[in-house]
């Protein structure tokens, strides 16, 4: 369990990366679904976006469970 909450900061790490440079083309990166993520928050002056993908986050999630897994003696 504990290598699994530590598997995904390492995930939304590569998923923002990799949609960075494939989102930012304009490519939608078929089934990894790269899409925009628009967040407003007028009140608090916060108005940014990023792209995000569900299937770059679980993959890379597992990937990292996986390396920390094989690490752990």
């Amino acid at each position: 369990m504990i290598a699994f909450l530590k598997a995904i900061p390492f995930g939304a790490l590569l998923a923002v990366i990799i949609a960075l440079f494939m989102g930012s083309g304009g490519a939608t990166g078929g089934m990894l679904n790269i899409f925009q993520v628009d967040v407003n928050f007028p009140e608090y002056g916060i108005n940014f976006d990023f792209y995000w993908s569900w299937m770059l986050f679980l993959g890379g999630t597992f990937l990292a469970f996986v390396f920390i897994l094989m690490m752990d003696d």
